[in-house]
C-alpha cells in the first residue's frame, strides 16, 4: 500500500508544480487553489508512506520521478520541450532510481 500512497504523493505533487506557472504568484484563484490542494494531497500521502518505508528510498523514487513527470507536463502544457542534454540527465536520474530500488539494502518492500 506504501507505494500506491507514494504514486498518489508524486502525481498530486507534479500536479501542484504543474499549476504553480499558472498561478501566477498566488494572483489566480483556481490555479491557486489547485497548487495548496495538491500540495497538501502529496505531504499527507508522503506522510504515510514514511510508516513503511525508508525516507531516503521514499525521496530518491519521489524525486526522482517528480522530475521526469514535472518535465514532460512542462513540455505537455507549457510546450517547454528538453533538450538532448536534459533526456539524458533524466536517463541518468530514472537508473539512479532503478539503481536505489534494485540493489540497495536499505530498500524494504512492504
Amino acid at each position: 500500500m506504501a507505494y500506491v500512497y507514494l504514486l498518489v504523493a508524486i502525481i498530486s505533487e507534479v500536479i501542484a508544480t504543474t499549476a504553480l506557472k499558472s498561478a501566477a504568484g498566488f494572483t489566480r484563484p483556481l490555479p491557486s487553489a489547485i497548487v495548496v490542494l495538491g500540495y497538501g494531497t502529496a505531504f499527507y500521502c508522503l506522510s504515510l508512506v514514511l510508516r513503511s518505508l525508508p525516507v531516503s528510498i521514499t525521496y530518491a523514487i519521489w524525486s526522482g520521478l517528480g522530475i521526469v513527470l514535472v518535465t514532460l507536463a512542462g513540455a505537455l502544457v507549457y510546450k517547454q520541450i528538453p533538450d538532448l542534454a536534459a533526456w539524458i540527465g533524466m536517463g541518468l536520474i530514472i537508473a539512479g532510481v532503478l539503481v536505489i530500488n534494485l540493489y540497495s539494502r536499505t530498500v524494504v518492500h512492504p
